[in-house]
């Protein structure tokens, strides 16, 4: 199999283009090995380095020198490459709606490959047309293209039309995306990854069954954002005031470019001011988010309702990926006062608008399991405390059932360590319980052996609440997140030590007789410690971000 990529792109190889186009060939190879065993052999030809000329229409490629140019040039070699090739995938931008200059070039300089005389042919794409001189039969192409506007379509219909006289109506495939400059802006690689992904996945189904599937087609025609977000990072990157003119600060073009990609449809009946100072330039900006959109305001008139104090080199760095946001301000690289929500919330708010969701399911059409749940860790020992509460021996029968369920019951759910302790715990102590019938003893010490998970958590890389909580914050990426590790170490401590000592008062106000108080104090303190989390994991981290000066 023997691929040629022919980029036609004036940038060469930083072409926004040529990275789509590495991207499908990235899947192809990937699809094409998965059910073939031959070689695949890329060849790339990079026009803007090459030395083809424009065609003089002298017509001696037909009359003097039949298939041969008179001009020699790279041209000769292009040729050569393209009747060794088995698919053709041309790489280009959009250039004033149609190739760019070079790329024209090559095209026109495909004369000496047809023959002089009119075609009987009706393919019903033009008013006459002349065959190949050679045997192409079998040729695949493969047509992929950036261009600057919004969206692609009706933007290349000079581009089909030209296709369509020298390869035929539907003899080609194409994929054409808008919003090309994007994908070389680093601040946006989230979506525009997303992108790539569909891109290869394009390749690897074109690899396998010769074309893109339909629902493949529909997320490669998906905005990268809306057409709104789009023309305002647009506008705001040439870094030009639209009403003066006058070149405007990076920094003021990074905040507007920013502030274009709030999602106004998460608008909650709230108005936000952002004001973030950068500290290193000492310029302050302002941006106001409201059912309308975003507006960047450059002269504090406003009463900010969330206040960010950073170095611009620490925020750009950022929005690059090079550090994480959580990360950062864990080490304090920058602080925040006000509102906090809107940090806990920021991808929410700024995020991508992408509607490309990762599938539930693998190819093969197994499930994927969902993220662990702490309800496979809580639902034995809940049952286990109430039930051998209230009846040993049956309630330990119904505990070490349940038990023996969760496997089924969670099934939808990845386990973790925690889960199967739990699992084994009770299964254990609903077994004492019930060969024994010392409900009492098996219940304190199930409340001790609780306390005693959530504590030994604490001297690992991952107290207990973070294993299941992490996805909410980025999976393995929260453990760089300092805020999110100190307060869920400090939640699992204040867990555990709340249970060892339920099993040390439980044990005692049993010994003293009065145990029916532990029916209220046993579940009033959970309660309350979890009213006391939800309050804590709001404000400590708010309160961490503040700074130590401010705190």
């Amino acid at each position: 199999m023997n691929i040629l990529l022919i980029n036609g792109s004036p940038k060469g190889k930083r072409s926004n283009s040529l990275r789509l186009a590495n991207s499908f060939i990235e899947g192809f190879k990937e699809g094409y090995k998965s059910k073939n065993e031959a070689i695949i052999s890329i060849d790339e030809m990079h026009v803007a380095s090459m030395n083809v000329g424009a065609c003089k229409g002298c017509f001696a490629c037909w009359q003097k020198t039949p298939g041969v140019c008179c001009i020699n040039d790279d041209m000769q070699t292009v040729i050569g490459k393209m009747l060794k090739a088995d698919i053709v995938v041309w790489s280009f931008p959009l250039y004033y709606f149609s190739v760019p200059g070079i790329l024209k070039n090559v095209i026109d300089r495909q004369l000496p490959m047809s023959l002089p005389f009119m075609s009987t042919k009706d393919d019903g794409y033009g008013s006459g047309s002349h065959d190949c001189r050679y045997d192409m039969e079998g040729k695949r192409h493969v047509l992929i293209s950036t261009c600057g506007f919004y969206s692609a379509e009706g933007n290349y219909d000079s581009v089909l039309r030209m296709f369509d006289h020298f390869l035929g109506k539907g003899h080609y495939t194409t994929i054409f995306c808008g919003q090309g400059e994007l994908f070389r802006v680093k601040e946006l690689s989230k979506r525009t990854d997303e992108y790539l992904a569909t891109v290869k996945s394009a390749g690897a189904e074109y690899a396998i069954t010769g074309k893109i599937s339909e629902k493949t087609e529909v997320t490669l025609h998906t905005l990268l954002y809306p057409r709104d977000v789009f023309e305002s990072m647009a506008d705001a990157s040439w870094g030009i005031s639209r009403t003066t003119g006058e070149k405007e600060a990076d920094d003021l073009v990074f905040t507007r470019q920013m502030a274009a990609l709030y999602n106004k449809d998460t608008y909650d009946g709230k108005e936000r001011v952002l004001e973030i100072c950068y500290t290193d330039l000492k310029h302050t900006y302002q941006i106001k988010l409201d059912d309308k959109g975003s507006e960047v305001l450059t002269d504090q008139s406003l009463a900010a309702t969330t206040r960010i104090d950073t170095p611009f080199t620490v925020w750009s760095a950022i929005s690059r990926g090079e550090i994480g946001g959580a990360e950062a301000l864990g080490k304090q690289m920058y602080t925040v006062t006000g509102d906090f929500s809107l940090m806990v919330n920021w991808d929410k708010f700024f995020g991508s608008t992408s509607e490309v969701k990762e599938a539930e399911k693998t190819s093969q059409g197994v499930e994927v399991q969902k993220n662990p749940s702490m309800m496979t860790m809580l639902i034995p020992w809940i049952t286990f405390w109430i039930a051998v509460s209230v009846n040993t021996e049956k309630g330990s029968v119904i505990a070490l059932l349940v038990a023996s369920a969760i496997p089924f019951i969670m099934r939808k759910h990845k386990f973790v360590i925690w889960d199967q302790l739990s699992i084994v715990a009770v299964a254990i102590l609903s077994a004492i319980a019930s060969l024994t019938g010392a409900g009492d003893i098996s219940t304190d010490i199930g409340y001790l052996v609780f306390g005693l998970f959530w504590l030994v958590s604490c001297l690992t890389k991952e107290p207990l609440c973070a294993t299941y909580v992490k996805y909410n914050y980025g999976g393995e990426a929260a453990h760089k997140n300092l805020l999110f590790m100190k307060t869920n170490y400090i939640l699992a401590a204040a867990w555990g030590v709340l249970y060892v000592l339920t099993a040390v008062w439980t044990f005692l106000l049993k010994k003293a007789g009065v145990g029916a108080t532990l029916i209220v104090v046993n579940n009033l303190m959970p309660v309350l410690m979890g009213i006391f989390t939800g309050w804590f994991e709001k404000w400590y981290p708010a309160r961490l971000a503040r700074g130590s000066k401010k705190q």
